[in-house]
């Protein structure tokens, strides 16, 4: 059944958004081999490099696009899809006609496949395959899966994820990586063919050279959107399903899955040793407990050995205290892995040793590093519960010393006033610290300090002018400041706002000319609140007239109404 066009140039609008829909008004004159089918139009696009795009209508009309280009690969409907999308409605009239055509031809194709005799379809088929390799690759392969020669399937499999027809100087960049990984996908059909076909244990044998080869080519594969992964993911899933088919010797599956675990370059595959509990059974999970436990003995440290430790005790039920015992010996110098042993301390119900070595992660952190913020918030919040008050205040206090930052001092006042002894002596020595973790400079463009953003934070304006004027703000600091001013002390504010033009004077680009006209915005409504707007227009005229060689800024100043 042939139908008009459901979509509108509005619908291209929506799905691309407005900057991609003015882009893509651009290429409708490049838009090439349009084919308008029943629900599928497909078309090329001459851009950077010559683009397929296939635009899809569902049963209620719903439009979608597919592009190869960078973006469309992402999944967004790109400015190429607009293209094709506005050539199609440029077409409108004779969609219904185009799309019978497409009907035609298909039922055409089809009733003239099914005349021909075998022997005319093998010769045709050659024919093709002598033209398109990729074809020619995937019949190879399944012919090869479906016959008895273990060799070739294996060959073909591994031919599948080899990097160098895709590679540029030795590295798979984002342009081509979907094609790779198109290809790549094509293995893991095949493993699952093999299976399905009754030769499981061929399967598992070539799924584990394929994961080993995939592992070590991952690191030169730009894998942006993740398809390489999903790849690795089908090898690992369709290695699992030929096990559960084959039951290959529990005690030597277990040695190669611990191998592969601990081996760096095989990350990728996400192998969790437990979902392969069936297949390895009781003499097999006992030998992979053994080969982790002498692994992380050699090496308590290691990131794998220690995470594949944890999962075998948390598995198997294992005590709380042996779990510890894996943290404890590898500490973070943040106090992080002290909070991870305080949360599995109080999930058994040992809070007072939870909180024990939470306060020790406190005070083995080191300065530089930590203490981590989990940590800090974890003792706090327990101090709290407890109505230590003031312990909590302690903790604040000493991080604000070690770390000074607005955060910091956030977190201070709250707790302070809490127990209730912000103002005064607490709040003046927070201040104390912030001023001593800095030194005043006079007219600095960047850095300020976090005694002035403290200050704001507080709402004491007057103290964090008085800083400010010390020589603890950067520029952004006393531009905060006076619009925070600028209607109860127009002039101080109008001061800043002046002093910060006149360095902006001999510089240029896009971003410097919209930072002049917004101080000047800001200038004037200091001088509309003193009632001096003749003041302004004469510094105003002066400075176009100064700057009025950049064109660009008086254009900027012109479209601000300035």
């Amino acid at each position: 059944m042939t139908h008009a066009l459901a979509f509108t140039e509005e619908d291209l609008r929506r799905l691309a958004g407005a900057r991609s829909f003015e882009r893509g008004v651009g290429y409708v004159s490049v838009v090439s081999r349009l084919e308008i089918g029943g629900e599928t139009t497909t078309a090329t696009v001459d851009g950077t490099d010559a683009y397929e795009i296939e635009l899809t209508e569902d049963e209620d009309g719903r439009l979608s696009g597919w592009c190869d280009c960078p973006y469309g690969r992402e999944g967004n409907f790109c400015k190429h899809c607009v293209a094709v999308g506005l050539a199609v409605l440029e077409q409108a009239g004779s969609a219904p006609q185009q799309r019978s055509a497409a009907a035609s031809r298909t039922r055409l194709l089809d009733d003239w496949l099914e005349s021909r005799t075998r022997e005319e379809l093998a010769a045709l088929m050659r024919e093709q395959l002598a033209v398109d390799r990729g074809l020619r690759r995937r019949l190879e392969l399944r012919a090869a899966t479906a016959g008895d020669d273990s060799a070739i399937v294996r060959e073909r499999i591994l031919s599948l994820l080899d990097t160098r027809p895709f590679a540029r100087h030795g590295y798979v960049e984002y342009a081509d990586a979907h094609a790779y990984g198109q290809q790549a996908a094509e293995a893991v059909a095949a493993l699952r063919a093999l299976t399905a076909g009754g030769r499981a244990a061929d399967a598992v044998e070539v799924a584990r050279e394929a994961l080993r080869t995939l592992g070590r080519t991952y690191g030169e594969i730009d894998d942006s959107d993740g398809l390489i992964g999903d790849v690795a993911t089908g090898l690992a899933e369709a290695h699992l399903e030929a096990c559960l088919s084959s039951r290959p010797d529990p005690v030597e599956a277990a040695e190669w899955l611990v191998r592969h675990l601990l081996d760096e370059e095989n990350g990728i595959t996400d192998i969790d040793l437990f979902d392969y509990r069936e297949v390895l059974g009781e003499p097999g999970m006992t030998r992979a407990r053994e080969m982790v436990v002498a692994a992380w003995r050699i090496n308590p440290k290691a990131w794998t050995e220690k995470y594949l430790m944890e999962r075998l005790l948390k598995a198997d039920g294992g005590s709380v205290d042996a779990l510890v015992a894996v943290h404890a010996a590898d500490l973070d110098p943040n106090g992080h892995t002290h909070l991870v042993i305080a949360r599995e301390l109080e999930g058994a119900g040992r809070k007072a040793e939870a909180l024990e070595w939470a306060e020790r992660g406190l005070r083995e952190a080191e300065s530089e590093r930590g203490p981590d913020d989990e940590l800090v918030a974890f003792v706090c919040d327990r101090y709290t519960r407890a109505g230590r008050l003031a312990d909590v205040v302690t903790v604040r206090r000493d991080l604000l010393g070690v770390r000074p930052s607005l955060t910091a001092y956030q977190h201070l006042r709250t707790a302070a006033r809490t127990a209730g002894t912000w103002e005064g002596a607490e709040r003046a020595g927070a201040l104390g610290v912030l001023r001593a973790s800095d030194l005043p400079v006079k007219g600095r463009w960047y850095g300020g300090s976090v005694l002035v953003d403290a200050l704001m934070d507080d709402a004491d304006v007057e103290a964090a002018w008085q800083a400010a004027a010390d020589g603890y703000a950067d520029q952004q600091q006393w531009l905060a400041l006076a619009d925070r001013i600028r209607d109860e002390q127009p002039a101080d504010a109008l001061t800043v706002y002046l002093r910060w033009i006149e360095p902006l004077r001999t510089e240029t680009g896009d971003r410097t000319y919209e930072r002049v006209a917004e101080l000047l915005l800001s200038a004037r409504a200091c001088h509309r609140t003193l009632g001096t707007e003749a003041e302004f227009a004469a510094y105003l005229a002066a400075l176009r007239a100064d700057q009025k060689r950049k064109r660009k800024l008086i254009a900027t100043l012109d479209q601000h109404g300035l």
